[in-house]
């Protein structure tokens, strides 16, 4: 198994959720367990010495390898929901995304000042989700940030917005073009 192998297996559906987007489905490489697995191995290699203790994934795609990944190197999982979705006191940021705006939310009480964070989402485009992410765990005081991706949309700048906004320690474990 390769990247290159692992691009290609990615299927694009045009004009999802709206006219205009070419949406990639993941779908397509987390049903092969030789694909699934190959992504983790990746991930685990990158994450395992970093001293990570929590792994938080952003609904609901960035939930598939974030659990997975944080048992592999032994740390918990801490879901990012969307309103009203996780039970208890949570703390919320509204964001604009490439096709509107959206709130995204985590318990108050899921990180604490002593916690190495990894951030996990499925795909980085325009960088919205994620930075608003990246700001809801900066509020609860967490002592590291790294920023982790399966696929980066390249030409839809999300790295750089990301870097311009702060963010440091991003890593996508590929990089697809908008129209491939």
């Amino acid at each position: 198994m390769t990247i290159e192998q692992l691009k290609k297996d990615v299927r694009n559906v045009p004009d999802f959720p709206k006219k205009g987007i070419q949406f990639k489905d993941i779908t397509t490489i987390i049903d092969k367990p030789e694909d699934l697995r190959f992504m983790l191995e990746c991930l685990i290699e990158n994450y395992r010495d970093k001293g990570i203790t929590k792994v938080v994934g952003i609904e609901s795609r960035g939930f598939i390898m974030a659990p997975a990944l944080a048992i592999a190197i032994g740390a918990g999982f801490v879901p990012i929901r969307k309103p009203n979705k996780l039970p208890a006191e949570t703390i919320a940021v509204s964001y604009a995304k490439e096709y509107g705006e959206d709130i995204i939310q985590i318990h108050k009480d899921a990180l604490s000042q002593d916690d190495v964070v990894l951030i996990h989402d499925d795909i980085l485009a325009t960088g919205g989700s994620m930075l608003a992410a990246v700001e809801l765990v900066k509020k609860l005081g967490v002592k590291k940030i790294y920023v982790n991706c399966l696929i980066e949309l390249i030409g839809l700048n999300g790295k750089a917005f990301l870097a311009d906004n702060g963010v440091e320690n991003i890593d996508c474990l590929m990089g697809i073009e908008v129209d491939e």
